[in-house]
């Protein structure tokens, strides 16, 4: 009889270990398609920041007199890269909003430089930027539906059992100002 026993606390134990190291390879394999998503964010993010200098300097030849947007350009790329090296989501969502926001208003203050407009380099830059602009918007949306999953996976019981032991802590999704999904008023970008 107490063999018996022995043997169903051992196959309990067993089970139990089992599960424990289904749950981990779960998280695992969760994590690393967090990390993976975000590899994909950042290398979109890398090509957009190597291509801006090349727009500013086409508009630069043409736009003399619109030196104040190009700066503004200028500055929130320099941070939105320093937030994409430190992988701060947080800042990196502001400062993405601040660049497309001067992105549009470069868009839109380019109508006014027909020379500028008819550039083949502008129109070619200006195609890659929104082609990487639509990219990095698919990116962010499957790198936050990979964090939520992985954030509801680490609080849901049983696996909060394995995570909170071995350090696995939520992670921060990455958002956009409000003001990026309002539409753009076109009109008032070419008054201010």
């Amino acid at each position: 009889m107490e063999i018996d026993t022995t043997f169903l606390t051992l196959g309990a134990l067993m089970l139990l270990a089992g599960y424990a190291v289904t749950i981990y390879n779960s998280l695992v394999r969760l994590k690393h398609q967090v990390a993976r998503s975000w590899a994909d964010i950042d290398v979109l993010l890398k090509q957009r920041h190597d291509e801006l200098p090349k727009l500013v300097d086409a508009c630069r030849q043409y736009m003399e007199y619109e030196r104040e947007t190009l700066e503004r350009v200028i500055a929130a790329r320099s941070r939105v890269a320093d937030a994409r090296e430190h992988q701060n989501m947080g800042e990196l969502g502001a400062a993405e909003t601040e660049l497309r926001a001067g992105l549009g208003r470069l868009f839109a203050l380019a109508e006014n430089y027909p020379e500028l407009k008819a550039s083949e380099s502008f129109q070619h830059l200006q195609g890659r930027i929104s082609d990487l602009e639509n990219g990095i918007a698919d990116r962010r949306e499957f790198y936050n539906a990979s964090v939520n999953l992985y954030n509801v996976r680490i609080e849901q019981f049983p696996d909060l059992l394995v995570a909170r032991p071995l350090g696995y802590g939520p992670l921060q999704l990455l958002e956009f100002d409000a003001r990026d999904l309002e539409d753009v008023n076109v009109g008032a970008l070419f008054r201010s």
